[in-house]
């Protein structure tokens, strides 16, 4: 059974690069039907991608370099973004000193083999490659893309996903949901601890670190770690997106709260810290991120 990933990570890869090395190692990866990968080169003026393959001219078709650009259903700036970038391909045929490849035919597998047999729970790994406001769209395998929403990359509240991955990085996420047509919807924040396990590491008289997230009229929301927050009286001048340092007045596990009083608060470095994963492989049917006995219920049903 073949194994499909993000491009990006074959690119380096013992056997990747075994394939790569000339006519004849090529041919066997042919035979094989082994998905390889290498960087893009260059998009000609016909939106022909051209890569790297060993002592080969290697080139991607326009119609071979993702699924729906001969439909429409793709547009064309999709291969245009792939340049310098890592792109899979299957060898497809040679003709003197140039080897035709198909993005396509990796994509159209990957969908079979592997994207189509996931269910609602199941985790993966993915690759962040595009951020907006409402989310992250990621690579879930062979460059295809599933969305991440902004709400369901942590539990606490953040203003824009960048306040939580990094284009290029890799993640963990499990299916939230695929519709009609295939398209998969992601959910990060199953994966990185309920409130218990998130609060075992503090308690009432540390001062911890945190980032402000929140601004209100009647407190200041700080965020602990990605799905732990705590709530701090109002203090002038303090703004989202600040570094703070909070002192633990208080847990409550029944009323899922945690009280602070906020120490200091300054501009620092704003990219996000390192995710804490809980939960990495496997699937998921039924998780519950508030404590046994809380008046107030969060759960996650798959």
């Amino acid at each position: 059974m073949r194994v499909f990933v993000p491009e990006g990570a074959l690119l380096d890869t013992q056997e990747n690069e075994r394939y790569l090395t000339n006519e004849s190692t090529l041919r066997s990866a042919r035979e094989d039907g082994q998905v390889l990968e290498s960087r893009a080169l260059l998009c000609d003026g016909e939106h022909n991608l051209h890569v790297r393959v060993g002592n080969m001219r290697g080139v991607i078709p326009r119609r071979e370099g993702a699924l729906g650009i001969d439909t429409g259903a793709t547009r064309d700036v999709a291969l245009l973004t792939r340049v310098n970038k890592p792109v899979q391909f299957m060898v497809e045929k040679f003709c003197g000193d140039t080897v035709y490849l198909s993005r396509k035919a990796v994509q159209s597998a990957c969908c079979k083999e592997y994207l189509r047999t996931l269910r609602p729970g199941d985790i993966l790994p993915a690759t962040v490659t595009h951020l907006e406001p409402f989310g992250a769209f990621c690579d879930v395998g062979a460059g295809i893309s599933a969305l991440l929403p902004v709400s369901y990359l942590c539990v606490s509240r953040i203003a824009h996903p960048s306040a939580r991955v990094l284009v290029g990085q890799n993640i963990h996420a499990a299916v939230k949901g695929i519709d009609g047509c295939g398209r998969i919807t992601l959910t990060m924040k199953e994966l990185l601890g309920s409130w218990e396990e998130n609060t075992a590491a503090i308690h009432p008289g540390d001062t911890v670190p945190g980032i402000v997230r929140t601004v209100e009229p009647y407190g200041i929301f700080v965020e602990l770690a990605p799905n732990l927050s705590g709530l701090a009286e109002y203090v002038p001048g303090v703004r989202p997106g600040m570094q703070a340092s909070v002192f633990v007045k208080s847990i409550q596990p029944e009323k899922m709260k945690i009280k602070l009083v906020l120490v200091d608060a300054f501009f620092g470095e704003s990219l996000p810290g390192p995710l804490q994963y809980f939960t990495q492989s496997g699937s998921l049917g039924h998780w519950v991120y508030s404590p046994p006995g809380c008046e107030k219920v969060v759960e996650t049903v798959f």
